[in-house]
């Protein structure tokens, strides 16, 4: 199941963009956002992030 990031927690570090191995996560108008489509769940980002925005889906 693809991760998902809360814009709530999300401060817009990019943090998970830098080490998202396929460029699923992309700056969106408030928060970064992970394309459902092309997230192969490895997980990377969610323990990247230092707000806990990223979840499992």
């Amino acid at each position: 199941m693809p991760r998902k990031i809360n814009p709530d927690l999300c401060v817009s570090c990019g943090s998970c963009a830098d080490v998202c191995p396929v460029g699923a996560i992309t700056e969106g108008e408030d928060s970064y956002v992970i394309n459902p489509d092309e997230c192969i769940d490895c997980g990377a980002c969610e323990g990247t992030c230092p707000n806990g925005a990223i979840t499992e889906a």
